[in-house]
């Protein structure tokens, strides 16, 4: 007799699989039966059980590894939510600040949409700098790097506007990002946030992850409906208009060490400019 177990369904849909229908799955299964067949045929089993454990013995290494949280808080590194045609992916974003004449740098194989979200952030946060206690002359004193990882992955589209824009604040005041938080929505100019699509699958790939808070756009909420009850029940979900409200619960209150992060930042105190470099 041949028995799949649910805990081994999960891992082939998380690194065997990984598609937004089930035909690739529907074949790993096969290919799972064929094998199971074979030893019992042969006589070296008489019951087959697949679980978890005994997936990786038959079908070999994974192929693919959920993307994961970070194991600390850290400055200028922050989950965004990305929904691609294989479902929903954590996007982690790393923004640096040096020295420098006031260059912003975009990598990691964006597109133009998402480049104008964050040449939108840059506004935002240029506008709003003394509210977060940034030098408002930073960006002609400071080169500004936008990385998104998995550079050979395209990206495109506006839903990362919030992660680069608390992303950029978090560089510029040595503020860490909370590890277990990701964001996704469209930000403007001053600040609003606009809804976003995909709310399900990105739900989703924040709970595989390890995220426990996700933010999203308020015009976003009736589309919670539509997520599955094992995320709802292990993840909150903030509704937020404007981004100063995740900026100001997404990041750490105590300003970490620049030259642990790396980063260079300019923050405005009562009287001068205190600088902190590595």
């Amino acid at each position: 007799t041949f028995k799949i177990t649910d805990g081994a369904i999960y891992s082939l849909i998380d690194f065997y699989t990984r598609e937004a229908g089930v035909r690739r799955l529907e074949r790993t299964i096969a290919a799972l039966c064929r094998k199971s067949a074979k030893l019992i045929a042969e006589g070296s089993e008489k019951r087959v059980t697949v679980n978890a454990e005994t997936v990786e013995k038959m079908l070999g290494h994974k192929r693919y590894k959920p993307e994961q949280i970070l194991s600390r808080d850290e400055v200028g590194i922050i989950n965004g939510l990305a929904w691609t045609s294989v479902g929903g992916e954590i996007m982690q974003l790393e923004v640096a600040v040096m020295e420098g004449t006031g260059k912003i740098e975009l990598t990691g194989s964006l597109g133009d949409v998402m480049k104008e979200s964050a040449m939108a952030a840059v506004s935002y946060v240029r506008s709003n700098a003394e509210r977060f206690n940034i030098d408002p002359e930073f960006y002609k004193k400071l080169d500004i790097h936008i990385h998104a990882t998995e550079a050979a992955v395209p990206k495109d589209g506006p839903s990362a506007g919030v992660t680069i824009t608390t992303g950029l604040v978090s560089a510029l005041t040595c503020r860490a990002v909370k590890r277990d938080v990701a964001m996704t929505g469209e930000v403007t100019v001053r600040g609003r946030v606009l809804p976003i699509g995909g709310l399900r699958e990105k739900s989703m790939a924040a709970y595989t992850g390890g995220v426990k808070t996700v933010f999203i756009p308020a015009d976003n909420v009736a589309d919670l409906e539509d997520v599955d009850d094992i995320v709802k029940q292990n993840v909150s979900f903030i509704p937020v208009s404007f981004v100063d409200e995740i900026i100001e619960k997404a990041l750490d209150a105590k300003k970490e060490s620049a030259a642990l992060n790396g980063v260079y930042s300019i923050a405005v105190s009562t009287d001068k400019h205190e600088r902190i470099s590595q």
